[in-house]
């Protein structure tokens, strides 16, 4: 049954890239896959469920190809991570995939716009690991930033030579783009200046996940940082506000969002700041996902 189910995703994967998704019907892809409504319900349980099932089986595909590459290899080596990113790159190509993305994030159906940024989620999070495997682990909180500026990078660059019909070494590209990320991740290191912060990727995937963190575990996280983070008086009051909002029953979202940023500016350079970071933005998260 899984084979018959891939190959029913497969189908349905090429007919949203030449159609577009919502412009495919349940109807078309039955008859592309040569299979009955009922054999496709009973492997879907709707299109929004099959485009879940084909981006599962690109990242499953992905997962499969990088760990082929780089088994019985050093994580370190920056070489296994080009070969990494440039046998993707030539996949995505050969599938025309960045049609597929364009065609489901131009569709007015949040539900598949919230399957692709879970997906996007995954990738960001595999790029900036392998980031800090290869560079060390003194780049992790640039690492997501990093990982950001890479694919835009590469994205724009894959735009350009595309609509230019330009021909190009996959690798070659690939080689130095990964050069100036060194070189911004030894610049980072240098300044400690940065945009994104460490929790980034736990905000994105709350922009997806409305389950990501919830009352209770803040609460939790709040009685933490009572124990292990010493404050002063200023910090001790602002940190009480926040708590008293977080134990009410309706908790005022707008009150809770005035007193984070002052709160996460008094602990900025300061021990505990890392913790509280956390905390602050994920109880930004669930004000706005709530």
């Amino acid at each position: 049954m899984k084979d018959k189910k891939r190959k029913v995703a497969d189908v349905a994967m090429n007919l949203f890239i030449e159609n577009g998704v919502q412009q495919t019907s349940v109807q078309e892809i039955i008859e592309r896959a040569n299979i009955s409504k009922g054999t496709f319900y009973n492997y879907f349980a709707s299109k929004t469920d099959c485009v879940a099932n084909i981006l599962e089986n690109l990242r499953y595909d992905a997962g499969q190809r990088r760990i082929e590459m780089q088994m019985g290899r050093d994580k370190r080596d920056k070489d296994v991570f080009i070969e990494q990113i440039s046998i993707l790159i030539q996949l995505n190509e050969e599938r025309n995939l960045h049609a597929l993305f364009e065609s489901i994030m131009s569709a007015n159906e949040p539900e598949l716009k919230k399957l692709v940024l879970q997906h996007r989620v995954y990738e960001i999070e595999w790029l900036a690991m392998r980031l800090t495997e290869i560079i060390g682990e003194e780049i992790r909180p640039y690492s997501v930033e990093l990982t950001v500026l890479f694919n835009g990078m590469l994205q724009h660059i894959l735009f350009t030579l595309r609509i230019t019909n330009t021909a190009y070494s996959i690798q070659k590209l690939v080689r130095n783009l990964y050069t100036y990320v060194e070189l911004m991740a030894a610049r980072m290191i240098e300044t400690n200046e940065h945009i994104l912060n460490p929790v980034t990727v736990e905000q994105m995937r709350g922009t997806t996940d409305k389950n990501l963190v919830t009352k209770d575990e803040l609460i939790e996280m709040a009685e933490r940082i009572r124990t292990h983070v010493k404050m002063n008086e200023e910090q001790a009051d602002l940190f009480d506000a926040i708590t008293y909002e977080l134990h009410h029953e309706r908790i005022r979202k707008i009150v809770l969002e005035q007193l984070l940023k002052p709160f996460q500016r008094l602990f900025k350079g300061v021990t505990g700041e890392t913790e509280v970071q956390k905390f602050t933005n994920l109880v930004w998260l669930y004000t706005r996902t709530h």
